[in-house]
């Protein structure tokens, strides 16, 4: 759950207002840390769930066990391809190497134009600033565009982020 109380809050509150908007959450399918917890707040407020969890993951039993619609993958580059293929916008919360992963492939696939779907962190107690601020410096040294950066909504309430990422899915 991280070090901070305010993590599993923010992913708790995220979770009842996807449930509450009728917004599907599509995630990696595990049942620990903020993103079973993430699941649990949809599941609780009567909102769908999809997740996707690699087969070597699920008999490691890392399954959320009420996810009803659980797709179970060969690997990671399943997952993470089911899950883009899947949503409609992408949200990070804080997380760990996995959610870097994810979060710096779909914004690589944004950038090359695989995708136009909006992307955001939720900078849930400043947690994402590091990377913000290596985001920035690519741009400043040259290695991204600012167009690029600007593919990346940040906030630090995920509801709000929520909502600017629906503002974003609605202008195309």
């Amino acid at each position: 759950m991280g070090g901070s109380v305010a993590y599993a809050e923010a992913a708790r509150r995220l979770g009842t207002c996807l449930a509450d908007r009728r917004v599907t959450l599509v995630y990696g399918g595990g049942g620990l840390g903020l993103m079973g917890a993430l699941a649990d707040a949809v599941l609780a407020g009567g909102g769908q769930v999809i997740g996707v969890i690699p087969r070597a993951l699920e008999a490691r039993e890392l399954a959320h066990p009420h996810i009803q619609d659980m797709r179970v993958v060969p690997d990671m580059h399943s997952r993470k391809a089911l899950m883009a293929d899947l949503s409609d916008a992408v949200m990070a919360l804080p997380g760990g190497f996995g959610t870097f992963d994810e979060l710096l492939e779909v914004l690589t696939w944004a950038q090359l134009g695989f995708h136009s779907k909006p992307i955001g962190l939720a900078n849930v107690g400043g947690y994402f600033d590091p990377l913000i601020r290596t985001l920035d410096h690519a741009v400043a040294e040259g290695f991204a565009r600012d167009a690029a950066r600007g593919l990346v909504e940040v906030d630090d309430d995920p509801a709000r982020l929520l909502d600017r990422l629906g503002q974003r899915l609605a202008r195309g």
